[in-house]
């Protein structure tokens, strides 16, 4: 069994690190509702997390047209877009990217949002100097909860599953990581409920990343695995 601490954490940004749960549900739910598919608001909050790809599947039933997909991804894209300049970092992310790399821990933000958006997730962040790798979903066949993105993340940084923890906000985070064996650290900030995230696999859930900073040096980023 390993006695060192894990060399790096891979962390999901949206709902994770900057607070963009509900902004992706709204857009979702306009985009829907725009194209005569009502989702309640509540049932489309459920889907954050998962790819464009297989929300839509989620949502919409895999059966379905798919013809309209292409036109409700770009109504779903222009909408998000007008939040972009009010992306806001959620309590303490920016703070525990910069604790983890002072501990020597290497910081990989493994989003599978797209390139276009990964951008403007970055400069919220403004932490480009503490991050070691940063993945977006053109690294990425399939998307969460499959773990391609956390393959690419560990492929791009050189890291292992061995040695990394995997930082998340919903259920679908915690199944990819789980199918990698990568211990998955929950956080509620995304609207996920404690239980869920436990429920799925979690080893350790906190309220946001302030939380988990605070609590740093005895939580699973900095123990021995």
């Amino acid at each position: 069994m390993a006695t060192e601490q894990p060399h790096g954490v891979l962390f999901d940004i949206d709902g994770t690190l900057v607070d963009t749960t509900y902004l992706h549900t709204v857009s979702w739910w306009e985009a829907l509702r725009q194209a005569d598919h009502p989702v309640p608001m509540a049932t489309v909050h459920r889907s954050i997390g998962m790819g464009s790809d297989k929300l839509l599947d989620h949502l919409l039933g895999p059966e379905r047209d798919r013809d309209d997909d292409p036109k409700l991804r770009e109504a779903h894209d222009t909408l998000y877009t007008e939040y972009w300049e009010r992306l806001t970092p959620l309590p303490g992310a920016v703070d525990l990217l910069r604790a983890c790399a002072e501990r020597g821990l290497r910081v990989v933000l493994a989003t599978s949002a797209a390139e276009h958006e990964v951008g403007a997730l970055r400069r919220a962040l403004n932490a480009d100097d503490v991050v070691d790798t940063v993945t977006s979903s053109a690294d990425a066949q399939e998307s969460k909860p499959a773990p391609d993105i956390l393959e690419a993340a560990l492929e791009q940084s050189g890291l292992s599953a061995e040695r990394v923890v995997f930082v998340g906000d919903s259920v679908w985070d915690v199944a990819a990581a789980g199918k990698l064996d990568i211990p998955c650290v929950g956080l509620t900030c995304g609207g996920t409920s404690r239980g869920e995230l436990a429920g799925a696999g979690a080893v350790a859930v906190y309220d946001d990343p302030a939380a988990l900073l605070a609590e740093l040096a005895d939580s699973p980023l900095t123990r021995p695995r």
